[in-house]
């Protein structure tokens, strides 16, 4: 196993892994942003305000992605094991 394999290989391992997680992370940041100024306005400085609907506004962009993460796992996956399987020949 050669170095460029490896890099390439990390490379496509870290580069889909952040592809999946910028939606979850850009929601939930969204959403925070929004609270944030919905408790700078009103005042309001309840720390639960915050958690809640960043927790279901992240479950519910993960289920609604949840395909598309799938299909982007198992296209590296199968990427992975046909780069190895040609390694072992």
């Amino acid at each position: 196993m050669t170095e460029d394999l490896i890099i390439e290989v990390l490379t496509n391992a870290f580069y889909t892994t952040l592809l999946i997680i910028l939606p979850v992370l850009g929601a939930s940041l969204v959403v925070g942003i929004i609270i944030s100024i919905f408790q700078a306005a009103t005042s309001i400085q309840e720390m639960t305000l915050t958690f809640v609907p960043k927790i279901l506004v992240t479950a519910v962009t993960i289920i609604f992605l949840l395909p598309w993460m799938m299909d982007k796992m198992l296209s590296i996956t199968n990427r992975f094991f046909t780069i190895f399987l040609t390694l072992l020949k």
